[in-house]
């Protein structure tokens, strides 16, 4: 597959989001943003869309560190917070965290992680019913179709901007805007626990993820086909497992329909 299938016109895509951002508060009726700002690179992409959506004034972001967190997230978060004029906001949720772990003995990352993020938007969502706002997710494509993120974790939100562009496209765009250079180079993390990444959790480069989900989404093709293309078949499967054990994250909840109008 020629990579080149996933290129945007960055302007185009950039000034359409806008509109979406701005379209989805107005009919919703609100005017302000709360947005968790992670110092990586979808919630800088996201931040700096926000913030050139409605204005700096309407915009409040949070950086939500635990005590795992790398100072490099601190260094980063603090870089989009000052590129975009905003005052610096930081909670730490460690003490949150502390008073559940606490009763949790043994209990391993996975949980630890989804755990963090849940609070993180605990938070994030208390802040909006202050600050009369809708919280903006920070997912992308290629996270929400393979199911690398915390149902009612990082997954709750009111809009996803990024959700239909994948990891490289996300890139591409914040490029575009001018995110930092040292945000754009380092290696895609969710931050949960030392030296965690997506990669080496999803199992593949996003370079290649996202050209296996393209064929299999976009131009819905078989996991063979794909294959046939020069991808390893291993590594189609376990993209299509992904995909098909985490469709329950992109769904609403089911309701048992005992009436004439169900909900």
């Amino acid at each position: 597959m020629n990579p080149a299938t996933l290129q945007l016109d960055n302007a185009v895509v950039y000034d359409f989001l806008q509109r979406f951002i701005r379209e989805e508060l107005r009919t919703r009726g609100f005017t302000e943003a709360n947005i968790a700002v992670s110092g990586g690179l979808d919630s800088a992409l996201v931040l700096r869309l926000v913030v050139d959506s409605i204005g700096a004034g309407h915009v409040h972001p949070v950086f939500l560190p635990c005590r795992t967190s790398s100072g490099d997230s601190r260094r980063d978060a603090r870089v989009m917070f000052e590129s975009c004029g905003l005052p610096w906001d930081e909670f730490n949720i460690s003490p949150m965290a502390d008073a559940y772990l606490a009763t949790q003995p043994g209990i391993d990352n996975v949980r630890t992680g989804n755990l963090m993020a849940r609070l993180r938007m605990a938070v994030v969502f208390d802040r909006s019913k202050r600050d009369s706002g809708l919280v903006i997710g920070t997912g992308n494509k290629s996270e929400l179709l393979v199911g690398y993120s915390t149902w009612y974790g990082d997954m709750a939100c009111s809009m996803v901007p990024l959700g239909d562009l994948y990891k490289t496209q996300v890139r591409s765009l914040a490029a575009h805007v001018g995110i930092s250079a040292q945000i754009l180079a380092k290696p895609p993390s969710a931050d949960l626990w030392p030296g965690q990444t997506d990669e080496s959790e999803i199992g593949v480069s996003y370079e290649v993820l996202d050209q296996i989900l393209y064929l299999l989404v976009d131009e819905q093709r078989s996991a063979t086909d794909v294959a046939a293309q020069g991808f390893d078949a291993d590594v189609v499967r376990r993209v299509e497992r992904k995909m098909a054990s985490s469709q329950f994250k992109r769904v609403l909840p089911p309701i048992a329909k005992l009436s004439q109008r169900a909900v």
